[in-house]
């Protein structure tokens, strides 16, 4: 089993250090400054083939790639936008299966997030595959998945062919608002604690204000106060956040098991003794409408705002 991961400017993508602990430290990091992405590994990586190549282009690199992979009967890659780019195409040059989101791999097993997210569907594996890993559905566990000692780093520079390939216009900055939530750094999210639809208007400004997204649970989309591509839960997006606030969110199971392992949790409830206050590690005994509504005025989000649909 071997991960390829991506890699821009030296930073790794969302869920890239989770497909390289699943490969048990075994990689090949291809694009710019992997130098850097191999010091963002740490202790997770054990043996690192680094391919310096500038840009992106995931149709001569999959071809590149071939030769390479041509002994791995289990390739894996992040579900991010780069590696989503890149794993169709490694399947069609490998002749492997492809199977998209896994949230677990074992005993030749995968299983991946159902279409929209409604249900989790099993795989049987069977003699090769390619694989992209849900970011966050695994999360790193420092006990388990970091080895002691410096990896193996080697260089190799497989051939470009000259095939066609998409072209870069530009790269823009993500926008919190509508970026996938599996990726999003911040997180604000409202539960059944928030009382009506134009309270998660409020939240959406106030989310837009600190560049965060926005998020919820099951119920408020059931409600229709928020679209699914925003519920957070085992029937949603699975995340996994720098920071994650929640508003009025009990934190139920069903919840929580999509969270991953934010850094900061904050939760804003009045009832103390809630599964989601004992996650947090600020906890606020209040209401959550006045809360927002006083982080809103602090922050200076006017009572005019106009937010438009919060997308996915």
């Amino acid at each position: 089993m071997i991960a390829v991961v991506p890699v821009r400017s030296g930073a790794l993508p969302a869920g890239g250090a989770e497909t390289v602990a699943t490969a048990d430290g075994n990689v090949i990091l291809v694009g710019e400054n992997t130098a850097a992405a191999v010091l963002e590994l740490g202790g997770l990586a054990t043996a690192v083939r680094c391919w310096e190549t500038p840009g992106f282009q995931p149709g001569r690199w999959a071809d590149a790639l071939a030769g390479v992979l041509a002994d791995e009967p289990l390739v894996l890659l992040p579900a991010s936008p780069d590696g989503r780019d890149l794993a169709p195409r490694i399947a069609t040059v490998l002749g492997h299966e492809l199977f998209s989101a896994a949230v677990e791999l074992r005993d030749h097993i995968v299983r991946t997030v159902g279409f929209g997210g409604a249900a989790m569907l099993e795989h049987h594996i069977g003699d090769a595959a390619v694989i992209t890993v849900q970011p966050g559905a695994r999360g790193i566990d420092p006990a388990t998945d970091t080895h002691p000692g410096e990896p193996q780093v080697t260089s190799i520079h497989p051939e470009l062919p000259d095939v066609p390939d998409c072209t870069t216009l530009e790269v823009l900055p993500a926008d919190a608002s509508t970026m996938d939530l599996a990726e999003a750094p911040r997180i604000l999210a409202g539960g059944n604690g928030l009382d009506d639809a134009d309270r998660f208007t409020r939240l959406s400004a106030l989310a837009a204000a600190i560049d965060a997204s926005v998020g919820t649970t099951r119920v408020i989309t059931d409600k229709g106060w928020l679209p699914h591509e925003r519920q957070i839960g085992t029937t949603g997006v699975v995340v996994d956040p720098k920071l994650y606030v929640a508003f009025g969110i009990s934190g139920a199971v069903q919840h929580t098991s999509g969270l991953g392992r934010p850094e900061h949790v904050i939760s804003v409830n009045t009832d103390a003794h809630c599964p989601m206050m004992s996650l947090a590690d600020l906890a606020v005994v209040a209401d959550a409408n006045a809360t927002l509504e006083a982080l809103c005025e602090l922050i200076g989000v006017s009572d005019d705002t106009h937010v438009g649909t919060i997308g996915g």
